[in-house]
């Protein structure tokens, strides 16, 4: 994985970044600088991260498609899962069921949620592509007040007790970078 990110992110992002959930970070896979084009996402990226907080886990039953590019209604949840996660108006509670092994990490996003920055995160779901029946490789951008701080990520969505989830090794990469390259306990075995 590679990680583009604002000059400011590190600083602004790691502790608000998914609000708790991207408290987190990307090193891990390896992390570069990009000019920072501070673009605003569009009206329609924040209110669709916004409304994603208040709705509940949606669930789908993995995709078996063939081609990997997964039914509609699969990689809608996907989209709609990843975007909750990453969302600061989202109950810990929520995002511990919509990460991989989220119970092995609920004293961290508990500790970020409370965060005033982390309540300003959100993320934008540029594609969703189902590689496999548990799988699906999620391109993405994490904003902080509605300014992207980490555009053009790549990450994995996994099919896990019935639920599409943000992946163990994408949270741990986003947990890494929060650490300044130091993955957290219970990150040693993600890839």
């Amino acid at each position: 994985m590679q990680l583009r990110f604002h000059p400011a992110a590190r600083r602004i992002f790691i502790a608000p970044v998914a609000g708790l959930a991207l408290a987190a970070a990307i090193t891990a896979c390896s992390s570069s600088s990009s000019s920072s084009s501070s673009t605003t996402p569009t009206a329609a990226a924040t209110s669709a991260a916004t409304s994603a907080a208040s709705s509940p886990v949606a669930s789908s039953t993995p995709a078996g498609s063939s081609s990997g590019t997964g039914s509609a209604a699969t990689i809608a949840t996907i989209k709609k899962n990843w975007e909750t996660f990453f969302n600061g108006k989202t109950p810990a509670a929520t995002k511990e069921n919509l990460v991989q092994d989220g119970q092995k990490f609920a004293s961290v996003i508990k500790s970020q949620a409370g965060s005033a920055l982390a309540q300003t995160a959100s993320a934008s779901v540029q594609s969703v592509t189902v590689t496999s029946p548990t799988q699906a490789k999620v391109k993405y951008s994490i904003l902080v007040s509605g300014t992207p701080v980490l555009q053009g990520q790549t990450g994995t969505a996994v099919y896990e007790n019935g639920t599409w989830k943000v992946g163990l090794g994408s949270f741990c990469a986003l947990l890494t970078l929060q650490n300044n390259g130091k993955a957290p306990a219970g990150c040693s075995s993600a890839s």
